[in-house]
Parts: structure tokens; sequence; C-alpha cells
């Protein structure tokens, strides 16, 4: 068994706008979690996160990446997305599988278009959300206006957990202390503003409160009521930190352990039995000794191991040599190796439990949102759709050269599989072959990619 239970496990997707600076934030919170010696650099193409040789060349993300930090007793799975609304899909395939969605915003530009959508997103899937403000030590950051920003854009419920101090060097909780000066003024405010938000999500806290003040409630009552208000979208906690200096990264680690919620607190996965008029909801449990339900987001075509299928365990042990099933096919597979992922590595594991990240090799009947289990009691059931943006930008091709048409046709499945918002379509009438996409950049990328990958020219 892991070294770990899923109410130690913390699932966290860093979403936002492009160049809000979600990849630097990652390599910082894994190295300040100690999964990495030191914290790589965009500019120099050596981070765990955009491990790919376009992002490199690129320096952006393109692709979701996925890696674990064990810190204070729990297990981090931490992914980070692609900012550009061109690569919105991967974003949001691995929103669907988090507790907590991780809003970056750039402290000197604010709210922008992906701010915005990606928190509605959350939102509509009952995700916990947190808002981290980055690169607070910009001279041309207004930090008292953003958080007015915030708020005005999404409601009173934002509220700062942490406020910069120091000259922006560090940062002070204002959930836990009371007392103190911020670069943002009192912390007592802060806090006090903050405990008024979230004792008024239960009645029975609200009582106490009222007749003894904070000092009448015990720590537990006060976290419990704190994830509600996570739960319920009470509350949307904001924090500060500076991914390049350091500032407010191992208290963001710290947030993560004591306030974040587990996949056993969290609200829970909106699956689905059957489809159409018959479709009911279906319930999963974190509980480990239950069938094996887990749900497959991230389909990785890797040179070296092949066919890569990443997924979340939602219900039941996942073993090396269990025989699962997908979807509703009537033939299991068996379960060679399983593999957590670190960027570009693969650890191999023995089992996984409710709520962890895994992944298997070599299995090519396995697709993206496939429902693996081990018993047909799990027939026909599905996550609720992703609401994936349509693909509407759209470029004919034909091979560059005679008789690799069977070629385009693999490499073209194959990045299909990978991205949830890249579809073919093929012209009978005018014999051609359409790809669609999100936009030119995005096109522009899977032609690259075909060409670097599969050796392919159209």
């Amino acid at each position: 068994m892991p070294a770990y239970t899923t109410h130690q496990i913390r699932n966290i997707a860093l979403a936002g706008h492009s160049s809000a600076g979600k990849t630097t934030l990652f390599e910082a919170l894994l190295h300040a979690g100690g999964t990495i010696a030191a914290a790589g650099q965009v500019e120099r193409g050596n981070t765990v996160s955009d491990f790919d040789p376009m992002e490199k060349a690129r320096g952006h993300s393109i692709h979701t990446a996925i890696a674990a930090i064990d810190h204070g007793g729990i297990h981090i799975n931490l992914i980070d997305t692609p900012g550009y609304a061109d690569f919105r899909g991967p974003t949001l395939a691995a929103l669907a599988v988090v507790e907590t969605a991780a809003i970056v915003v750039d402290a000197a530009r604010g709210v922008e278009h992906a701010t915005q959508r990606l928190m509605e997103h959350a939102k509509a899937r009952r995700l916990c959300r947190l808002v981290i403000v980055n690169k607070i030590d910009q001279t041309d950051a207004d930090l008292e206006m953003l958080v007015e920003q915030l708020r005005d854009t999404f409601g009173p419920e934002c509220l700062p957990i942490n406020l910069p101090a120091k000259g922006r060097a560090g940062v002070l909780d204002c959930f836990r202390n009371a007392a103190g000066d911020s670069d943002l003024g009192s912390v007592a405010a802060a806090h006090q503003r903050i405990v008024d938000q979230v004792v008024e999500i239960n009645e029975e806290v609200m009582g106490r409160y009222l007749e003894e003040g904070e000092q009448g409630l015990s720590g537990t009552q006060l976290h419990d009521a704190f994830e509600q208000c996570l739960r319920e979208g009470h509350l949307v906690p904001i924090c500060f930190v500076s991914a390049r200096s350091g500032a407010g990264v191992r208290e963001l680690l710290d947030l993560f352990e004591r306030l974040m919620p587990s996949p056993a607190e969290a609200n829970p996965p909106l699956f689905i039995k059957r489809s159409g008029p018959a479709a009911s909801d279906f319930s999963t449990t974190p509980d480990p000794q239950l069938h094996v339900v887990a749900d497959v987001f991230k389909i990785v075509n890797d040179p070296f191991v092949g066919k890569l299928s990443v997924f979340r365990v939602y219900q039941g042990t996942l073993k090396r040599d269990t025989q699962l099933l997908i979807d509703d096919g009537k033939k299991p597979f068996k379960v060679g190796h399983l593999y957590k992922l670190r960027g570009k590595d693969h650890v191999e594991i023995d089992d996984a439990v409710p709520g962890d990240i895994a992944a298997v090799a070599k299995i090519d009947e396995i697709h993206f949102d496939a429902v693996l289990h081990d018993s047909h009691d799990e027939d026909q059931i599905h996550l609720e759709p992703i609401d994936f943006p349509q693909p509407m930008f759209g470029l004919a091709i034909e091979p560059a050269t005679r008789g690799q048409e069977q070629k385009l046709a693999t490499a073209l499945h194959r990045l299909a599989e990978e991205d949830p918002c890249f579809r073919i379509e093929h012209d009978k009438e005018l014999n051609q072959t359409v790809i669609r996409g999100l936009g030119e950049l995005h096109l522009r990328v899977m032609l690259e990619r075909m060409k670097e990958r599969y050796q392919v020219e159209v």
C-alpha cells in the first residue's frame, strides 16, 4: 500500500491565463516540497513541466504536466495546465479530476479573459476554488486594487487568506493570525473578515461564535466550516506568492496541507449511469475496499513506453496484476505496470488508492474519458461530460508525399487521442481530410508535432 491514505491526498490544478507564471510556480512548489533539487526555468527549457521539445522552443505549455509532492504528511498531486485558449482541452480535462482549481493571476495584469472563463468553469463543476496572485514583487502591481477587482468580478466571497509583508518579500497568514501589519494594512481586519465569512456557513458554529467569540470555537469546527465554505462556493481564498523570489511559496504548500480538501472531503464526483432518458446519477465512494472505478483524463503516445493512459481513481484500490474492464467491455486487461508521473518520468508503484492519480502503459483499447473498473456492476457509468469548446477552425490537408495516406491517418488518430478538442473529418464528396481545432496556433502545433513525431508532412 502507498504510505498515504485518501484523506492525505490533495489534487490541485494550476490554471489561468497565459504568462501568469503557472509553470514557474509549479517548479517552485516542487522545489519547496523537496520533489526536485532545484527549480527549472522556462527560459532555459529545463522545467519538469514543459519537457516536450515544442514547449521548450515556444516557451509555454502545450500539454498538462503532473508531479507529486509529499509535504507535512500529505501527498499533493499537482497539475500544471496550459494557459493559451488553443490548448483549453487538456486544461478542462485536468480540472475534471481535481478537488481544487487554483487559478493563477498575474499581479500586474489582473483579471484576464481566461481567468474569468476558468473560474466560471470551476464553479460550474462544483470545485473548490483558490486564487493565487503571482508575481507580487513586480513594481507595477497594485495589489490592493487587484483584490478589489477580484471581488468585483467574482463576488465578495473572494477574501485574502494571507497578505504580502516585508515589502512583498514574504506573506502573513491572516486566517490563523489575528495581529500584525502587512503591506496591505491590518492583519486583524483581514482576519476578522475571513472568520466572519467562514462561521456564517454553519448555524451551530455561528451560534457559538456569537455567544463566545472565536475562542469558543475548536480548531476542528473552524476547519470543517472552512471546507464547507469551499465546497459551497461561499469562500474563494486569495493568497499571494512570487514564484521567482520564493515569497509565499512554502506558505502555499502549508495552505494546501491544512485547508484544501482531500478527495473524501470535497463535493462528490459527477458520475452518471446509462445515457439518454434512462440516465441517472451514480455515486462512487472513496473506499479502498470497494470495486475499482477510475476515469482516464489524459492519453500520451510516448515514443519509449508506448501509449500511456493517465487516470484518477475514484473508488477501490488499483493494484498491479488487477484485471480491469474498459467501459462496458467484456474482455478485461491485466495491469502489468502501474506508474506515477513526474513530468516526463514514470515512477513505478504497486497500487493507487481512491483519490490518487496514476497511469498504465501499452493498453491500446483505452481512450480518453474511458472508465476503468473491475466489476460489471459498474458497466454503463461515465463522468458528467465536460463542456469543451467546439473546434471551429478548420484546415483541409493531404500528404505532401504520395503513399503516405496510411501513415497520415495513423498520426492523426494518435494526435486526436491526446487532445479532446482536436477533430478529424473526412469529406467523401470532396475526397478530402479536414482537421479542426480551437485556432490557428492549435492546428499549427498539431502539424509540427505530426512532422516531428511521426515524420509526416502535409
